[in-house]
């Protein structure tokens, strides 16, 4: 690895909170993930993209977090190439290379920020480029969202997940978050109030639509291969937090030439609104 931001800057932004422990959270969710979840993240992600493989294609992973999907690429087939800016978020995706392709030279795994253009300038072109829930928590989103851009290849394909904007009720959201963030006291007082909220609610729904009291935790990691626990504190602490409408990506990669070819919305509600965008040369 050549990281491109130091270790020593990470940890100041968390001392002074201005970010989230990402990697602390992934490196507990390693413990819970299973074949299961594996395959769940696979076929997502051949899902979203369309495609039976990647065999023959590169694919990098911007802010690849637990390394789930990175993991996931490669088991399609791809060269992989996984960054992220978080240290402990590296030695994920490095312990899952370890337990699962030991010694491949076809997976690569640095530290990086995406907001450092040189460092993305060494890494080339790729014909998968993905970042699912990773730009908005940059602290400057939009730079972001133009420099994995530069990443893409001219027939390649772009695969990004934005928080949605909900207007007032994400600026509630973004001050929650400054409080987790702020310390011991303010985690403790956070996670008091809305993991219970969390678990009471989804308890709510199951009865009332009389399933099982705990589908929405059963039922949860088909979507992505994800935990709902683990998720809780990611959106908690999830600081930086910046959102966008639909239109508002849409319209910033239509005027950088890329062409929409498919979008998954969470209905204007909290979540995150998936995008594939494909090079203007693979219209």
């Amino acid at each position: 690895m050549e990281p491109s931001q130091t270790a020593s800057t990470h940890r100041l932004e968390i001392r002074n909170g201005e970010r989230f422990e990402f990697g602390e959270n992934w490196s507990r969710f390693l413990s819970v993930l299973d074949e299961e979840r594996i395959a769940t993240a696979t076929e997502s992600l051949r899902s979203m993209l369309g495609v039976t493989d990647l065999v023959g294609r590169s694919f990098i992973d911007v802010g690849s977090g637990s390394g789930l999907f990175s993991l996931a690429a490669r088991r399609l087939g791809a060269t992989v190439v996984s960054f992220d800016y978080d240290p402990k978020s590296v030695n994920c995706a490095l312990e899952l290379r370890n337990r699962y392709f030991p010694g491949d030279v076809n997976w690569t795994i640095h530290e990086g920020s995406v907001l450092d253009g040189e460092f993305l300038a060494r890494l080339g072109r790729f014909d998968v480029v993905y970042s699912w829930g990773v730009l908005h928590h940059t602290g400057r989103m939009w730079a972001a969202l133009d420099n994995v851009g530069t990443l893409m290849n001219e027939r390649g394909t772009l695969f990004i997940a934005i928080y949605n904007d909900q207007g007032p009720i994400s600026a509630i959201w973004t001050r929650v978050k400054k409080v987790y963030c702020s310390g011991a006291l303010g985690r403790l007082l956070v996670k008091a109030v809305w993991i219970p909220y969390f678990a009471l609610r989804q308890f709510a729904i199951d009865i009332l639509l009389r399933r099982n009291p705990v589908h929405g935790y059963t039922q949860y990691k088909r979507q992505r291969g994800m935990s709902r626990i683990h998720d809780w504190y990611d959106w908690l602490g999830g600081y930086p937090f910046e959102v966008a409408k639909p239109e508002d990506i849409f319209s910033f990669y239509r005027d950088r030439g890329l062409v929409l070819a498919r979008l998954k919305t969470c209905g204007g509600r909290l979540g995150c609104n998936e995008f594939v965008f494909n090079g203007s040369a693979a219209k």
